[in-house]
Formats: C-alpha cells, sequence, structure tokens
C-alpha cells in the first residue's frame, strides 16, 4: 500500500535505530563503568543479591583485620610474659644460691637487693604493658577489673573479637582468672616479692631471701606455672584466630567472585 500521510518504512527504520541507539548506550556504558548492573533497571534481582554479597565481603575484609589485630594483641603480651619468665628464673637462681648454707648475711643481702629491683620490674611489666594506649594487664585491684578497670585482659568477661561479618560471629578470648592468680596483689608475683605489691620506687625492701629463702623457691615456682597458664591459653587463642584468617580469606575469595559473576560486565559481548 502507498501512503502519502504515513511512511511507515521511515517509522520502522526511526524504531529500529532508536532501538539500536538504546542498545548501543547501555553497552558503552556497561564498558565505561566495566559493571553489567548499574542501575536496579538493569538487573533488579541481581543488584539484590549483589549489595548483600558486597556486604558479606566487606565485612570479612574488616574481620580480618580483626583477627590480625586480636593475634597482634596477644604477642604483645606474649613478649610481655617472656621477659617476665627471664625475671623469674634469675629470681630463683638468687633464690636458690641464697638457700645455701655457704651464703653468709653480707652475701645474702646483696642478693636480696637484685632481688627487690627484680620485683620493681615486674611490677612495671605488669602495669605498662599496653596495646593502643590501653594496659593488658595491672597490678592489684585493676588486674581483675569487671567495669571501668583498665585490665584488658583481667576482665571478668574477657575480651570479644568481632570475628565476621554478621554479628553473631564474635570470640571471646577470657584469661580472667589465670591472669588475677598471677598479678593480684595476693596472686603469683604479689606473694612472691614485696617490691612487686609496693608503688614506691625504691624505699620497700623484701625479705625474701634474707629470711626465707628456701620458701622463696617454692613461691617462684608458683609464679612460673601462673605465667605458664597465661601464655599457654593466649598461645592457643592466637592459633585459633589464625585459622579464622584464613577461613575468612577462602569465604572472601568466593564471594567476590560470585559477586562479580552477577554485576562484571562481558567485554566480549558488550564488544561485539
Amino acid at each position: 500500500m502507498l501512503s502519502l500521510n504515513t511512511n511507515a518504512a521511515a517509522l520502522s527504520a526511526q524504531n529500529s535505530v532508536g532501538s539500536t541507539q538504546k542498545a548501543l548506550s547501555t553497552s558503552m556504558t556497561r564498558l565505561g563503568t566495566s559493571y553489567r548492573v548499574n542501575s536496579a533497571m538493569d538487573d533488579a534481582a541481581g543488584l539484590q543479591i549483589a549489595t548483600r554479597l558486597n556486604a558479606q565481603t566487606r565485612g570479612m575484609a574488616v574481620a580480618q583485620r580483626n583477627t590480625q589485630n586480636g593475634i597482634s594483641m596477644m604477642q604483645t603480651a606474649e613478649g610481655a610474659f617472656t621477659e617476665v619468665t627471664n625475671i623469674l628464673l634469675r629470681m630463683k637462681d638468687l633464690a636458690t644460691e641464697a638457700a645455701n648454707g655457704a651464703s653468709n648475711a653480707d652475701d645474702k643481702t646483696a642478693m636480696q637487693s637484685e632481688f627487690d629491683q627484680l620485683g620493681r620490674e615486674l611490677s612495671n611489666i605488669v602495669k605498662n604493658t599496653k596495646f593502643g594506649g590501653q594496659s593488658l594487664f595491672d597490678v592489684g585491684t585493676n588486674a581483675a577489673a569487671v567495669t571501668g578497670g583498665t585490665s584488658t585482659f583481667g576482665a571478668t568477661a574477657g575480651v570479644t573479637f568481632q570475628i565476621g561479618s554478621a554479628a553473631a560471629e564474635t570470640m571471646v578470648v577470657n584469661v580472667s582468672a589465670s591472669v588475677a592468680a598471677l598479678t593480684n596483689d595476693a596472686g603469683g608475683l604479689g606473694a612472691l616479692s614485696a617490691t612487686y605489691r609496693t608503688t614506691a620506687t625504691g624505699t620497700t625492701v623484701g625479705t625474701e631471701l634474707t629470711a626465707t629463702a628456701n620458701a622463696t623457691i617454692t613461691l617462684v615456682d608458683t609464679a612460673l606455672t601462673s605465667v605458664g597458664t597465661v601464655r599457654s591459653a593466649l598461645g592457643a587463642a592466637s592459633n585459633r584466630l589464625e585459622h579464622v584468617y584464613n577461613n575468612l580469606a577462602n569465604m572472601k575469595t568466593n564471594t567476590e567472585q560470585a559477586r562479580g559473576r552477577i554485576m562484571d560486565v562481558d567485554y566480549a559481548s558488550e564488544t561485539a
């Protein structure tokens, strides 16, 4: 049919050109952004799924940093206890020597002087070992603080690490009982040395070697056992966090791949 008013062929051509231009514009946008889905119009369901996967991926990335920070915190504590162990071993050497009948009063006084200084350094390490400005331990009542205290590992509720993207994915490290048994004034270190308990810098003098050297050997052994208990608990927690990190890395990789299959553009298809 020949029509003078309506050019059907031209209308069809315009419609075809419009559709092609729209498809070209969409392809150019996808190639420019590298995403197949740039708005909800492109794939409403896919965008919702991809957003959920992205939220999970980002949460796991932060959780990975959390686990590494947790390991660093416990390694800081481990380093402090390594030095505490060295000091205790030296204290035991002094106590063993002072308990010998060949050591006279002057010898014991000299050894007591060193013993007192070691006790003060134990107190200094316990009070001033910090991570991010926060004390990990403390001497006295704060060593087992519950609320408002300054002791991270002494808190009765323990330390909670966020190890996943969901609120329920947490890990609690609670060594408060072991820490209290070691760092409190009445704990293993406090019972061992009078200078550990005092806040004075040099005025207090103990009698651990001048009066009760043989009994002090047992007190050092008790303190060493308490230190070992705390160190083993922190080491076990650190090992668990390493496994948490590895699992998070696996989940994050696969989640990112799943999101990529939804969101990433197919360059070959769009270029064609």
